[in-house]
């Protein structure tokens, strides 16, 4: 019979900033049936994590931190057909992530290709994944599309650039220093705009002017900050894809607003939602695994830490000072 492990986790003990993060050594439960049992090899670093941590996602506290990973799998609960033992693994969208052992449902775990290594699989689940879906569901990207990019040079942005381009579609894309420019730039995007130089109004029409025309559709994973701009920058009976609020949320929206604007849409999507059952979950990161194998995407590491460098890797999220995904390594 599998026994209890030790293990270490990242504890949110209640909430508030990143100094609240502890490392503790916590026992760690056999599977139970329909469960698997996961050595961690990487976790991802993301938004939605600061958003549990701070409260403004409520989560019951003391709670594990930590929504993706890969690892091995160590052992499986009662009624598991989905992994074996050895099966190397990644998932997204499971709380509790940030660990060197987690217990996770089976039906949530995907296959890691040998052609993906292991940190590359967590480091893609909830970014890549989101942006497969934006281009490909959310808003049906082609060689005709023209789409702005807010934070370009991020792990979702810089993924976003790059399946814009091979959909053939026209990139705008902003960032917030010349490097990220350039980074943006190096990854597809045909204009990069400077949004710190720039308030909103100016900021749309340096979008306006660099496209041509009003774009068919804005990615504004940044929120607060550049909403207004980015609804400033549409084309009439464009999108708006609000899929983040780096920058802060963004205070309630009059509807009159998108009349105004030329009969906008607004949508707020999120990942869970386009890999709500295992069918969705399994096409979704076939495909995103498949084009990190061939070398058609490319994932940006920032940086990988060990648990006990997680404030600061949370500081150098939330302070906009990374490019790419970071991850914490237990």
């Amino acid at each position: 019979m599998t026994e209890t492990m030790k293990a270490q986790a990242l504890v949110v003990p209640l909430p508030g900033d990143a100094s609240v993060l502890r490392v503790h050594e916590r026992e760690v439960p056999p599977p139970g049936a329909g469960q698997v049992r996961v050595q961690v090899a990487a976790a991802g670093v993301n938004f939605i994590d600061t958003y549990q941590r701070s409260g403004v996602y409520p989560v019951a506290t003391p709670f594990v931190l930590g929504m993706e990973g890969a690892g091995t799998v160590e052992s499986v609960g009662e009624g598991v057909s989905e992994v074996s033992p050895g099966d190397r693994v990644a998932w997204a969208m499971q709380l509790g992530s940030a660990a060197s052992v987690a217990v996770l449902p089976a039906q949530a775990l995907v296959p890691v290709p040998e052609s993906v290594e292991l940190d590359v699989a967590a480091a893609a689940m909830l970014q890549a994944m989101t942006a497969h879906f934006l281009v490909h569901d959310t808003y049906l990207c082609d060689e005709g599309t023209v789409a702005l990019v807010h934070a370009a040079a991020g792990g979702v942005g810089q993924l976003l650039v790059q399946l814009l381009k091979a959909k053939g579609s026209t990139v705008v894309a902003t960032a917030g220093s010349a490097d990220k420019l350039q980074i943006a730039r190096s990854r597809g995007a045909d204009h990069v705009i400077g949004y710190h130089e720039h308030d909103p109004e100016s900021l749309a029409s340096a979008v306006r002017e660099a496209a041509g025309r009003g774009v068919d559709v804005v990615y504004d994973g940044v929120g607060q900050s550049t909403f207004d701009a980015s609804l400033a920058s549409l084309r009439p009976r464009g999108l708006m894809v609000l899929f983040g609020a780096a920058s802060g949320p963004v205070p309630p929206v009059d509807p009159q607003r998108l009349n105004v604007g030329g009969s906008l849409y607004l949508t707020r999507p999120t990942l869970g939602h386009y890999i709500a059952d295992r069918d969705q979950l399994l096409r979704r990161s076939s495909a995103v695994f498949e084009l990190i194998g061939s070398g058609r995407l490319e994932i940006a590491i920032d940086s990988r830490r060990p648990l006990s460098e997680a404030r600061a890797a949370y500081e150098a999220l939330e302070g906009r000072t990374t490019t790419g995904k970071v991850l914490l390594v237990p």
